[in-house]
């Protein structure tokens, strides 16, 4: 079982009564302590000389806590304390070996909040203690509590907490365990329901999800995708399609929230250096890149299915990625862009629709003309002016289309889209240049002029021979 392909279905959540919700924060509460005192004694025998984590001690702690939360929460929270540290064995093995994928030595894991600051409202059930009722008009979750805090909510035999959720299941399977955490900026819970689904229907409920499909009866082309910080994705296909995402807006967005976290840790006590409030910034700073993100690769999924691409060429960064001496530079390098993260999200939606994803070195592939192969070229930010042969167009258009002609030969001339200009830019998703930028809900077609003036104040100007291609 634990070999099945595991997607995660994502929602959110309410009490769907007072009494429901005093109980669901109590069970709530409890889950961090416990979490924290298995942490604790785990860092102490791994900061130890001769002493194993996996020999500490923690099922005394049990008796506290099952009233609580029941005996399989307690379970649930030691076995996903122990996945916690297994992986960070595993990237502290992967670090010490020199491997360029991770660059900075693994810290253990750390502690759901404290009492000062607060705590942590994550939870965990067992994949057999809960139960979803999806109707079109009220879908609701039940799962159950431990005994003390039954009785202390005068439930009656059989009675279960119980939520009325929002969202539909993108992905049907096997249930695994689920997870509850808080958002008390946005005021809701929100439901992590992971499933396991066999091979062979995955690739179906995958294609299910898009609007196009591979066609077997017509000719397949090929594509390459740069994978940028100014702009999220740039595509070229070989026969001259090219679509944009454009991701300074969200960058703007990213960076507001910086702003508002660089602020509030201005004002902590000299020997702190997060709080409860600042973590919460974190988390949704991360949830909104990663949905525009998330929903800009999906939305080039089905780009590329409608031009009939079944192999992609992607650019691969890690060799290369290196620190600027442009702090902006690095802000969007290394906390907005989290490239390796994003080929990831690439390479398995691509996958599960049969695209056939190859990672390609992206180094110096905007330092030279794709048209006459001249090296006398500029490059500044989006824009790319060859003075050889006097081509105008989008760098990363221009870096995709060096990819693909360097992987397959050459290739027809594609929509190279200006950025700051009209020209080869199509209103329509048939045309031949598309340029795509988020509204925080969808991507929706747009024009290039002024695209690339909303960070004039922070603009760097990169040089030809630049290694973020």
């Amino acid at each position: 079982m634990s070999s099945l392909p595991q997607r995660t279905n994502e929602y959110t959540a309410n009490p769907v009564s007072e009494r429901y919700e005093q109980c669901l924060f109590e069970w709530l509460t409890a889950h961090a302590p416990l979490w924290n005192q298995i942490t604790y004694r785990r860092r102490q025998a791994y900061f130890t000389e001769d002493t194993d984590v996996w020999d500490a001690e923690y099922t005394d702690l049990y008796e506290d806590y099952v009233p609580i939360l029941g005996k399989a929460a307690c379970q649930q929270i030691t076995r996903k304390n122990s996945e916690a540290w297994r992986s960070f064995f595993e990237l502290l093995d992967t670090y010490r070996s020199e491997d360029p994928s991770v660059t900075e030595e693994p810290s253990p894991p750390r502690y759901w909040g404290n009492r000062d600051d607060g705590y942590t409202l994550h939870g965990l059930v067992r994949t057999d203690l809960y139960t979803f009722d999806w109707d079109e008009d009220k879908s609701t979750l039940e799962f159950g509590v431990g005994e003390v805090l039954e009785e202390k909510s005068d439930f009656e035999y059989q009675e279960r907490v119980t939520l009325e959720v929002r969202g539909n299941p993108q992905w049907n399977g096997d249930d695994s365990r689920l997870e509850l955490i808080h958002d008390d900026t946005a005021g809701v819970f929100r439901v992590t329901h992971p499933v396991r689904i066999h091979p062979d229907n995955l690739e179906q409920q995958r294609l299910d999800d898009f609007t196009q499909t591979l066609d077997s009866e017509n000719t397949s082309h090929t594509a390459a995708i740069d994978v940028g910080a100014n702009n999220t994705l740039a595509l070229v296909t070989s026969t001259g399609e090219s679509a944009v995402y454009h991701a300074r807006p969200e960058f703007e967005r990213f960076q507001k929230y910086s702003e508002r976290i660089a602020s509030l840790q201005s004002a902590l006590p000299e020997d702190r250096y997060s709080s409860e409030r600042i973590r919460r910034l974190y988390t949704k700073r991360t949830r909104k890149r990663d949905h525009s993100r998330n929903a800009a690769v999906k939305h080039a999924a089905d780009w590329l299915l409608e031009q009939n691409v079944d192999a992609v060429y992607v650019g691969d960064l890690s060799d290369v990625l290196e620190a600027h001496w442009s702090s902006t530079v690095n802000e969007k390098t290394h906390a907005f862009w989290s490239h390796g993260q994003l080929v990831e999200r690439i390479t398995l939606t691509l996958g599960d629709v049969g695209v056939s994803v190859n990672k390609v070195s992206e180094e110096d592939s905007s330092s030279e003309c794709p048209d006459c192969d001249s090296p006398n070229v500029q490059r500044d930010s989006d824009e790319f002016r060859c003075h050889e042969c006097g081509l105008e167009a989008h760098s990363d258009v221009v870096g995709a289309w060096n990819l693909l002609q360097e992987e397959t030969g050459p290739m027809a001339r594609p929509a190279a889209l200006r950025a700051e200009r009209r020209r080869d830019a199509s209103q329509s998703s048939n045309g031949r240049g598309a340029y795509w930028e988020w509204n925080e809900h969808d991507w929706t077609l747009t024009d290039c002029e002024e695209q690339s003036r909303s960070l004039d104040q922070t603009r760097v100007s990169e040089p030809a021979s630049s290694q973020l291609g």
